[in-house]
């Protein structure tokens, strides 16, 4: 069984991009009843489930020109975005009367589908570090079994929806309804978790941190101990802002910056990648980018003001900022 999964991983992981290709394009018929822009709505979803079902297919089956027809699609994704051709549609939400209704029915029992995704997932992607070896590769290593990200987040979050029908008694036509009603609010911030990940890769392979390096060796220049660390917790939470995802800023700014500026004066290499991690979690505090976090929740709330989860983080992300330079600066040296 587990040779099997090891072997089969590319089609299991497109099984679950295919679901969310499922998803995408029911909401792209759904975006049809729409009473604006039905077209442009329809268009986008349709294309955001073509790019989940089919890309992975595309690059392996047409390396020179797969990689380019999901480019294509994307430019067309963000053409209608631009254009503001992307709606949200017309929903009947429950009224208040109703969600207390259904609050006082499924009451504590709606925590476990959530309890046991986090707890499978977790299981899951801790299955690697059992060392469970399931042959040898063409060098004579042993090849160990892991769940790729795809199968951890596809299988626990298939499970999850099953328990949530089952105690929620659920029926097929709400369940579908509230789907697309969601993932209409999300929008194309939906996109920005892909689209990042791959500006990050794109961003190491052009030498981006060497240039970071050079500009900020302009600005700090000889400013010593103090200037590198602002430069470096500075420049940890701009490119965090910019990117959306700290892990992504870390290598560049840590090659560009960290190395250089800090660790190179005596800065204690862990405490000064452990600090500039977390300094970079402030800059998420303050983005849009980091769309998972500040923009996803506030469109499930629907919440009027997209902004309003930064604008009540920004006091503490600012705070946290001074403290990390502080602590960089006791603790480091």
């Amino acid at each position: 069984m587990l040779n099997w999964i090891n072997s089969n991983k590319f089609f299991i992981d497109e099984f679950m991009y295919i679901l969310c290709g499922l998803i995408s394009i029911l909401t792209a018929f759904r975006g049809l009843k729409n009473k604006e822009a039905r077209i442009g709505t329809f268009l986008f979803w349709f294309l955001v489930g073509i790019i989940f079902a089919c890309g992975g297919f595309l690059v392996k089956y047409l390396p020179e020109s797969g990689g380019a027809i999901v480019g294509a699609l994307l430019v067309i994704c963000g053409i209608l975005t631009l254009t503001n051709q992307v709606k949200i549609g017309e929903f009947n939400p429950p009224t208040d009367e109703e969600r207390r209704k259904n609050a006082d029915k499924v009451g504590w029992k709606i925590f476990i589908p959530a309890l046991v995704m986090a707890g499978l997932g977790f299981f899951m992607s801790q299955v690697r570090s059992f060392n469970i070896v399931i042959g040898t590769d063409a060098k004579g290593k042993n090849i160990i079994f892991g769940f790729t990200t795809a199968q951890v987040l596809g299988v626990s979050s298939l499970i999850a929806l099953i328990l949530v029908v089952l105690i929620t008694k659920a029926k097929l036509k709400d369940t579908k309804e509230d789907t697309t009603r969601l993932l209409m609010h999300v929008g194309a911030s939906s996109l920005l978790p892909q689209l990042l990940g791959a500006l990050g890769i794109v961003f190491e392979a052009a030498g981006v941190g060497n240039i970071i390096g050079e500009l900020a060796g302009g600005v700090v220049g000889g400013g010593g101990r103090v200037a590198g660390v602002v430069a470096y917790c500075l420049g940890m939470v701009i490119f965090t802002m910019i990117m959306g995802n700290a892990f992504a800023a870390f290598t560049v700014i840590t090659i560009g910056i960290g190395i250089p500026f800090v660790i190179a004066q005596g800065g204690n290499p862990a405490v000064v990648g452990a600090l500039g991690m977390t300094c970079g979690y402030c800059g998420t505090l303050l983005t849009p980018m980091a769309a998972n976090f500040n923009i996803v929740p506030a469109a499930i709330l629907e919440n009027k003001d997209k902004y309003a989860i930064i604008k009540k983080q920004a006091p503490v992300a600012f705070a946290m900022i001074l403290v990390h330079i502080v602590l960089m600066l006791v603790m480091a040296f």
